[in-house]
């Protein structure tokens, strides 16, 4: 009875050891690769989800179609910005982003 029985532990003690040799050397490949998002993906995450947290928003320099005066405003401005020369509308506010009215060109700045 014992020699069968420390034949079974045997067994069985092999059978993990080979079990846990073949699993911990095999790789599992992920479908997606966590630690380099692609620029896109990184784009549609939430802010605070990033890999490095990073705002939404920006400082834009918004060019009026009138005067061609330079003016800085806010990506999510939450009233209407009038061109200072002009008082040409710039940009009206949306529940997020701020729309610019047709013919206005911007260019985000830099610090």
């Amino acid at each position: 009875f014992k020699r069968a029985s420390l034949n079974i532990f045997l067994n069985h003690l092999l059978f993990f050891f080979l079990a846990h040799r073949f699993f911990s050397s095999s790789t599992i490949i992920m479908p997606v690769d966590l630690l380099n998002p692609s620029a896109e993906h990184e784009a549609r995450t939430h802010k605070l989800k990033r890999l490095v947290q990073s705002p939404n928003s920006f400082f834009m320099d918004i060019k009026c179609p009138g005067c061609f005066q330079i003016t800085t405003v806010f990506s999510h401005a939450q009233t209407v910005v009038l061109c200072g020369n002009c008082n040409i509308m710039l940009c009206q506010p949306t529940g997020g982003k701020a729309r610019l009215t047709e013919g206005c060109s911007y260019r985000k700045k830099v610090d």
